[in-house]
């Protein structure tokens, strides 16, 4: 395969990563420039494969069948590299993502968690159960991490389980600000063990009622979150150069979500707490506090 032609995979597979909105930058400038490009391709199959699960309105069994033949076409990629190689978008992640998967050593059954894990969106929308729900992360998010950590030349246990745990925390953060929007496309993450602690009913959120009861559902589920959150910041400290910056950045914006969460809590239904520009300077001013401390 010519070098034109790898070229142009990775060219495809970032740019696929910077059209898509994201609270936090997919293989952005911070990390190492040999780094980007197999992230970049790690990204765009996902983003595809989400993009299935959530496709319009086709029916689940579709949808299932759509992953599944784009597992057939990653573990042909993952076989030996193509001979040849189609222009369309999707030949060209794969042709990047089998380059990647090669030089980096990145194992196929994390591909295959995260697949899993888009199959289930397709027909699972509530969950009953803190282990049920950690259970969708562990193979939702927690693979994404792994992989980084892969291409950066990691391959430390506990370095992994601490990047698991950021990841679920990353996962769990995502889930509380899109409370609004996840309930209104049917779906809802606060296990149904918690929110039934709490005494909130489904049948107020249906009348467009955030009670009190929701209130305090939502602030364990934020403590929660933030226990994953602590166990989260050693991947931090363990990796080097550019990365450690990259991810103490995306602990760090992950942390100011949550944030925004608790304190909107009562207008979840309603506003989706983001982050902006006028919350760079802040990050980067506690990232760096963070290296002065570490040092």
């Amino acid at each position: 395969m010519v070098n034109s032609t790898l070229e142009r995979a990775y060219a495809a597979c970032a740019a696929l990563a910077t059209d898509h909105y994201e609270n936090f930058p997919v293989a952005s400038r911070l990390l190492p420039a040999s780094m980007r490009p197999h992230v970049a391709a790690v990204y765009a199959f996902a983003r595809v494969a989400d993009d299935i699960a959530d496709e319009g309105e086709a029916p689940p069994l579709e949808r299932q069948a759509r992953l599944r033949a784009w597992q057939a076409r990653l573990h042909d990629a993952a076989r030996a590299p193509r001979e040849t190689a189609g222009e369309s978008r999707d030949d060209l992640i794969f042709v990047a993502l089998g380059h990647s998967m090669r030089e980096c050593d990145l194992p196929l059954s994390l591909f295959d968690d995260l697949l899993s894990a888009f199959a289930q969106d397709t027909t699972t929308h509530r969950y009953d159960s803190w282990p049920q729900l950690f259970d969708y992360c562990r193979r939702s998010a927690n693979p994404v991490g792994r992989l980084v950590l892969r291409i950066g030349g990691y391959r430390d246990a506990a370095i992994e389980r601490s990047s698991d745990a950021l990841c679920t925390a990353l996962q769990l953060a995502n889930f509380w600000q899109d409370f609004g929007r996840d309930w209104r496309a049917g779906r809802l993450y606060v296990p149904r063990e918690m929110y039934e602690a709490t005494g909130a009913s489904l049948d107020d959120l249906r009348a467009g009622r955030f009670t009190a009861n929701w209130v305090d559902a939502l602030t364990r589920c934020v403590t929660r979150t933030r226990d994953s959150f602590a166990e989260g910041r050693a991947v931090c400290d363990a990796v080097r150069g550019r990365l450690r910056i990259e991810l103490r950045l995306t602990w760090l914006g992950g942390s100011r979500i949550l944030d925004r969460v608790e304190s909107q809590r009562e207008r979840l239904l309603r506003t989706r707490p983001t982050l902006g520009a006028r919350d760079l300077p802040a990050l980067l001013w506690q990232a760096a506090r963070w290296e002065r401390v570490a040092a």
